[in-house]
């Protein structure tokens, strides 16, 4: 390269950041889109819809929350990949971020390369539930039962590669157990045929399953988080079950594409910190027995990092495909 060129090159450089600097400074100047990758009325919809409603008014402009379910997520994704990096497009993720890139080949998305962490929000246990019916109305007993004869327990879950899935699979490493695996297409029919007692038990997050254990139809077995859930306050965390430091969450946090100017990433996680202040949000997110979580952008950089380790090597080692 000449030293014209070289100069050029950098006036180019310079420009761009300018005009990037500029725009942050005006930023938002329309609507904000919030992908969410799952159909309306669900935990991270509705996990969205809350959020949503406290920054927009804050940063000037409405936050429309756009659902783009599909692919285990990958379609939201895309349509963000492929946005421009000026934070008028933005995601309410969840652990398929760290997750896809593994579970789907070839990958879909370098999550390094490909996204800005932008706030951790807050997350909901996944919690392994029985038929209220069922013999096995322990963790104990279910542990028990499986290692007299491995794959005798049958378990339900929202489907292959999904949160609940995986975060059995880590259940079943750390207690030595082998338990036989049977994925629905989303938590609801999972939740149905252990009602009906085709299945004796189900891994879902705490949401799904708060309406069938206040019926009496379902029993929680253990809440795979450090403390106890504040919707099922009797029933033991898996900690207290014997395992000390396993934990298994539900967890979402916003992501912008890759190349959002740190001016704008700053804006909106000052406002989503906000709002993860409002009781309203904390109240909603508390009746689904999860909890914000409140911190910096680096909290939720780290978070994503390990997490995209744990379930590379979980997903490696189990032979995970999704559905």
């Amino acid at each position: 390269m000449t030293l014209i060129s070289r100069r050029r090159a950098l006036v180019a450089t310079c420009a761009l950041a300018a005009l990037r600097e500029s725009a942050a400074q005006s930023y938002p100047t329309r609507p904000i889109r919030l992908l969410v990758g799952f159909a309306p009325g669900g935990a991270v919809d509705i996990v969205a819809r809350a959020i949503g409603q406290h920054i927009g008014p804050a940063l000037g402009q409405p936050v429309v929350v756009e659902n783009k379910p599909g692919a285990g997520t990958n379609i939201a994704m895309r349509a963000l990949i492929d946005s421009p990096p000026d934070g008028h497009t933005l995601m309410l993720t969840a652990n398929s971020i760290a997750a896809n890139q593994s579970l789907y080949q070839p990958a879909p998305y370098d999550m390094a390369r490909d996204f800005t962490p932008v706030s951790l929000v807050g997350r909901v246990p996944v919690v392994i539930a029985a038929n209220a019916q069922a013999p096995v109305d322990s963790i104990a007993k279910l542990i028990a039962a499986s290692k007299a004869a491995p794959r005798s327990i049958a378990y339900g879950s929202p489907g292959n590669g999904s949160t609940p899935h995986l975060a059995c699979e880590l259940f079943q490493r750390a207690a030595g157990i082998q338990l036989n695996h049977v994925p629905y297409k989303g938590g609801a029919p999972a939740l149905n045929d252990v009602i009906a007692g085709h299945v004796p038990t189900v891994a879902v997050n705490a949401l799904e399953t708060l309406p069938h254990v206040r019926a009496g139809r379902l029993r929680v077995l253990a809440v795979l988080s450090p403390a106890r859930s504040p919707i099922f306050p009797d029933a033991p965390t898996i900690a207290e079950s014997g395992f000390p430091g396993f934990e298994a969450s539900v967890w979402y946090g916003v992501v912008g594409p890759a190349g959002l100017p740190p001016a704008i990433v700053a804006r909106v996680h000052a406002q989503v910190q906000k709002a993860l202040a409002a009781p309203d949000v904390v109240e909603r997110l508390s009746s689904a027995g999860g909890e914000v979580l409140p911190g910096a952008i680096e909290r939720f950089a780290d978070l994503l990092v390990s997490e995209r380790s744990r379930y590379d090597k979980l997903i490696r080692e189990a032979g995970i495909r999704p559905d």
